[in-house]
């Protein structure tokens, strides 16, 4: 990665890297250009003086009160799991195929949870997050393409947290939506403001907003009494049965894609104070391993929660024709009024508070995340309270422009648009474009480097590059071909044609 700056401070009148004294920066070289390197001796004193592991039993906290000292960042990117965006997708799995999906929850759940953990691992074993460490193993054009990406990508996670905090306004306060989009990008300059009281105030907020969710649905959950064998069989026995199934499935799964969460992930672990020794690292990578499984397994609880509710709402013997129809296309918005229809006014209030905090939670830490991929990306020097004002005006524009032009149903549009088109090419270009640039990077790299005769060289490019070529030029085929067959017909009221085709297609 290229030789790393560090700062240095004085140990008994001798210079000593921070990686030593307890320093975040644990990616350093003992050696530094233009210096000579310390000796062995003296690191290990200034080591035995400052590492934690080794100062004493009687210094040291108990297991319980150093894992809870390492308790916050995990619940700040659970709540990426828990944004509107999801809220939809769960309600509408539950509406059209009840509790059969359950498991794809559970499943990437299990996946978010592998990924996380090693994005904190990340930050804890190298001192850095993702974005610098980016910015220092990539060349400045695969640098500025990734975080273009990124940003793009955060924008679009965004969305759907901006106008679900909007329409939870609407429905608790009749405000209308553009305004509500206003006053959601203002709330978050003003909750987000916390860190300057210590980033632990802000995990606070968000784990109080997180059990805001969970006693909400929770809530609802114990009023509608889903039955417990069918939840459980649906979370471990895997289907795919019902029309349209598939298209949920993806969906849902598709909800649970956040890429701006690895980059805010290895940010926030470095907020604790982590031991320099190899005990030390281990130790903290284990408890943020618990922390987050912890944080994960309640968002897990809530989305099952969610689907449940909406499966026994929409399947109740007593449904009227008026909410099947809304059961049939269940958008956040139109959640309300069925729970409200069904199991009354104060369901829809308990709804709608529950979708404030999702919203609310989620607008918070994404603006965060983008605080810290601007910073690491870029390097900008600026202000904390300038990057939030620039990344919460680059974020809202799209909804706000969205919300006042279509009103509520063209900003229902735009959560579709960004949750599933946007971040699908967004993650699918991105892979391409890594997969490629490593794929004929290393090839190359090999080829001029190893120990094969010339004549062997030739005859391998000869091999090797046409595969190559055959392999990127199906990607772009793959990519802008049509679609042969009809994966989704816009269902038609009293339209027999499109009934037909619905059932047979």
């Amino acid at each position: 990665m290229g030789s790393l700056e560090q700062q240095h401070q004085q140990v008994n009148g001798v210079d000593v890297p921070s990686s030593l004294g307890g320093g975040s920066n644990r990616v350093a070289a003992i050696e530094v250009e233009g210096e000579l390197p310390l000796p062995i001796d003296m690191i290990s004193t200034a080591n035995k003086q400052f590492d934690p592991d080794i100062e004493g039993a009687n210094q040291q906290k108990p297991g319980w009160r150093k894992f809870l000292s390492y308790i916050g960042p995990g619940f700040l990117v659970s709540i990426a799991y828990l944004d509107p965006g999801n809220l939809e997708t769960d309600l509408q799995a539950g509406a059209s195929d009840r509790y059969e999906l359950l498991w794809v929850i559970l499943i990437g759940m299990i996946f978010a949870l592998i990924i996380q953990s090693l994005a904190a691992n990340l930050g804890v074993s190298t001192g850095k997050h993702l974005s610098e460490l980016c910015k220092a193993e990539y060349p400045r054009y695969a640098k500025y393409c990734l975080w273009l990406l990124t940003e793009v990508a955060v924008i679009a996670a965004d969305i759907p947290e901006v106008i679900g905090t909007a329409f939870a306004l609407n429905i608790l306060f009749h405000i209308p939506v553009w305004a509500g989009v206003l006053l959601t990008g203002l709330s978050t300059l003003l909750l987000i403001g916390l860190q300057r009281y210590g980033v632990r105030k802000l995990e606070m907020l968000i784990a109080v907003l997180v059990f805001v969710m969970a006693a909400c649905f929770f809530g609802e959950m114990s009023y509608v009494k889903p039955p417990a064998d069918e939840v459980l069989k649906g979370m471990f026995v895997p289907k795919l049965k019902g029309q349209g199934a598939t298209g949920d499935a993806i969906a849902l799964l598709g909800a649970l894609i956040m890429p701006h969460n690895l980059f805010l992930h290895s940010a926030l672990v470095l907020s604790r104070k982590i031991p320099t020794s190899v005990r030390g690292v281990n130790d903290a990578c284990r408890y943020f391993l618990i922390e987050s499984g912890f944080a994960l397994f309640i968002a897990l609880l809530i989305n099952v929660a969610i689907i449940s509710v909406s499966a026994t709402v929409c399947t109740a013997d007593s449904l009227s024709a008026e909410n099947a129809d809304r059961c049939n296309d269940l958008t956040l918005n139109s959640a309300s009024f069925l729970l409200k229809n069904v199991l009354g006014r104060s369901s829809s209030a308990v709804y709608a508070i529950a979708l404030l905090a999702s919203g609310q939670s989620s607008t918070i830490t994404c603006t965060y995340a983008g605080q810290f991929i601007m910073q690491g990306f870029l390097d900008l020097k600026m202000k904390k309270w300038t990057r939030n004002l620039m990344t919460r005006c680059i974020a809202i524009t799209p909804s706000l422009i969205v919300s006042i032009i279509g009103g509520s149903s063209g900003a229902g549009r735009l959560i579709i648009i960004s949750s599933i088109i946007v971040i699908s090419w967004i993650l699918g270009l991105g892979i391409i474009g890594i997969n490629i640039y490593y794929l004929s990077t290393t090839f190359v790299d090999w080829l001029i480097n190893n120990n094969l005769p010339k004549v062997a060289n030739v005859f391998v490019g000869i091999l090797v590059f046409p595969i190559m070529a055959v392999y990127i030029l199906a990607v772009i085929y793959l990519t802008f071909r049509k679609d042969r067959v009809v994966t989704f017909v816009q269902p038609i009221k009293n339209d027999p044609v499109a009934q037909n085709k619905m059932e047979n297609g």
